[in-house]
C-alpha cells in the first residue's frame, strides 16, 4: 500500500503540475496517458503470471521452478516493449489526433502536439515500464513485498522531484512543461527495471535467475497472463472512445474527467492495489500448500477488510469531493463536472473495491479469464455503452457519464463475487502445480 501511494502520488503530481499550464495540457497529458497504459497492461498481465505461479511455487517449495517463472517473464516483458519504443517514437502525434474526430475543438491540434512529445516520451522506455512492474509482482508472490516497496518509493520520489524541478523549471533548471513531466517518468521507469534487474542477480533477493528451458513453465505464464493482458488492453481500448465522448462535450469535460478520476485513484487506489496483491499472494499460497478452503476463506476476508478501509474512504471523498478538485484547478468550466466525476467514484469506491480485490484473489488461483469477462462485459455494456444512451441519446449530458461509471463496477463486481464463489479456480490451479512438478525436465530439488 505505501508503494501504491507513492506510485498514484507520482501520477497525481504529474496532473498537478500540467494543471498549472493549462486545461489543455491536462487533456493532453490524460489522452497521452490512454496508449501509455498499453505497456502498463503488458506489465501487469505478465507480472499477473508471475505473481500466481511464485505464490503458489513458493507455497509448495518449488523454487526453482519459481526462479524460471521469474526469469521466462522477464525476458517476455522486455521483449514485447520494443514495438511500443517504435510506435511512440513515429505515431505519437497522429495518435493523439485521431481522438479529436469527433471535436470541432479547435484547440484539438495544440493537444495532439503536447500529447505527442509526452506520448514519445513515456513509450520510449515501454521495456524497462515491463521489467519493473513483472520484477516487483514476482518478488511479491515470494511474501517479500517491502523490496518491491523500498524501490519504488526511492523511484517514485525522483519521479516526483524531476516532474517538479523539470516541469516548472525549479532550482535555475531550464522550463520544460509536459517535456519535464515525461522526462521524469521516463527516468523513474529506467531507475526501477535497473534496480530489480541488479537485485535478482544478488543475494539481496531470495528469488534469482534460471536458465529458461522448460516450456510448460512459459506455456502456464502465458495461459495465465494472456487473459490478464487481454483485460487491461480492453479496458484502455473501450478508454478511446469514452475519451473522444467526453471531448465531444469539450476539452474542458475531457480534463475534469482526468481530475476526478486522479482524485479517486490517490486516495483509494493504493489501499485497494495493496490488498489486491495480498490477496494475491496468500490465495495462491495456500494452494501451494494444499489448502483450498483456506485460501477461500482469505479471498472473502481480504474483500470484507477492502470493503471496510476503502469503501469508507471513497465515501469520505464523496462527501468533500469539492474541496479536494479545488485544489487541482479553479477553471469553472472544469471545476463543476470534475466535481461530478470525483464523487460518483467515491460513491462507487464500496462496489469497486470488492470487484478489485475478489479478481485479485482469483488472479492468486491461476483465474484471469472471469476478471476478463467481468471487465470486458461491464466496460462494453455499462461504461461506454449507458454512457453513450444517457448522455448522448437520453441527452442526459456529463450526467450520464456518471451512471456509466457506477453500472460498470456494479456488474463487474456480480461476475467476478459469482467466479469466486461458485468456480472452479482451486482445482485448475492444483491441476496446473501438478503438472510443473511432473514434467520430465524437473529441476532437482523442487
Amino acid at each position: 500500500m505505501v508503494e501504491q501511494t507513492s506510485r498514484t502520488l507520482m501520477r497525481t503530481t504529474d496532473v498537478f503540475v500540467t494543471a498549472l499550464f493549462s486545461p489543455l495540457a491536462v487533456a493532453a497529458v490524460g489522452l497521452a496517458d490512454l496508449y501509455a497504459r498499453v505497456p502498463l497492461r503488458v506489465g501487469l498481465g505478465l507480472g499477473a503470471g508471475a505473481i500466481a505461479l511464485s505464490s503458489q511455487d513458493t507455497g509448495r517449495g518449488a523454487t526453482k521452478t519459481r526462479d524460471e517463472a521469474i526469469t521466462q517473464a522477464l525476458v517476455l516483458g522486455a521483449l514485447l516493449g520494443l514495438p511500443m519504443v517504435a510506435f511512440g517514437l513515429t505515431l505519437g502525434e497522429e495518435a493523439i489526433g485521431i481522438l479529436g474526430l469527433f471535436t470541432e475543438d479547435e484547440d484539438m491540434a495544440e493537444i495532439a502536439s503536447l500529447g505527442g512529445t509526452y506520448l514519445a516520451l513515456i513509450f520510449a522506455t515501454s521495456p524497462a515500464r515491463h521489467v519493473a512492474l513483472i520484477g516487483a509482482r514476482a518478488l511479491q508472490g515470494t511474501g517479500d513485498t517491502r523490496t518491491p516497496m523500498y524501490v519504488n518509493l526511492v523511484s517514485n520520489g525522483l519521479n516526483i522531484g524531476l516532474s517538479l524541478v523539470l516541469g516548472l523549471g525549479l532550482f535555475g533548471a531550464p522550463r520544460l512543461e509536459i517535456i519535464g513531466v515525461g522526462l521524469a517518468t521516463a527516468i523513474g521507469n529506467v531507475f526501477t527495471a535497473t534496480v530489480f534487474v541488479v537485485l535478482l542477480a544478488t543475494e539481496y533477493t531470495t528469488a534469482g535467475y534460471v536458465r529458461p528451458q522448460r516450456f510448460v513453465i512459459a506455456k502456464q505464464l502465458l495461459v495465465v497472463s494472456a487473459p490478464k493482458v487481454a483485460e487491461g488492453l480492453f479496458a484502455t481500448l473501450v478508454e478511446f472512445p469514452f475519451n473522444a465522448l467526453l471531448l465531444a462535450f469539450g476539452a474542458e469535460v475531457n480534463a475534469a474527467y482526468q481530475i476526478g478520476r486522479r482524485v479517486y485513484q490517490q486516495v483509494t487506489s493504493p489501499l485497494a492495489r495493496g490488498f489486491r496483491t495480498g490477496a494475491s499472494i496468500v490465495v495462491g499460497q495456500a494452494l501451494g500448500d494444499g489448502n483450498a478452503e483456506r485460501a477461500r476463506f482469505e479471498g472473502w476476508a481480504t474483500a470484507l477488510l477492502g470493503l471496510l478501509t476503502v469503501g469508507t474512504i471513497g465515501l469520505l471523498l464523496a462527501a468533500f469531493a469539492e474541496p479536494i478538485v479545488r485544489l487541482f484547478t479553479d477553471d469553472p468550466e472544469t471545476v463543476t463536472p470534475a466535481i461530478g466525476f470525483a464523487t460518483v467514484y467515491g460513491l462507487t469506491a464500496p462496489v469497486t473495491v470488492l470487484f478489485v480485490l475478489l479478481a485479485g484473489a482469483l488472479q492468486g488461483g491461476s483465474d484471469t479469464m472471469t476478471p476478463l469477462i467481468a471487465r470486458a462485459t461491464g466496460l462494453l455494456g455499462f461504461y461506454l455503452g449507458l454512457s453513450y444512451v444517457t448522455a448522448v441519446v437520453l441527452g442526459w449530458g456529463v450526467t450520464g457519464f456518471y451512471a456509466g461509471i457506477f453500472g460498470y463496477y456494479t456488474w463487474s463486481l456480480l461476475v467476478v463475487a459469482a467466479g469466486f464463489r461458485y468456480g472452479s479456480w482451486a482445482d485448475r490451479a492444483a491441476e496446473m502445480m501438478a503438472e510443473r512438478a511432473s514434467t520430465p525436465d524437473r529441476e532437482a530439488g523442487d
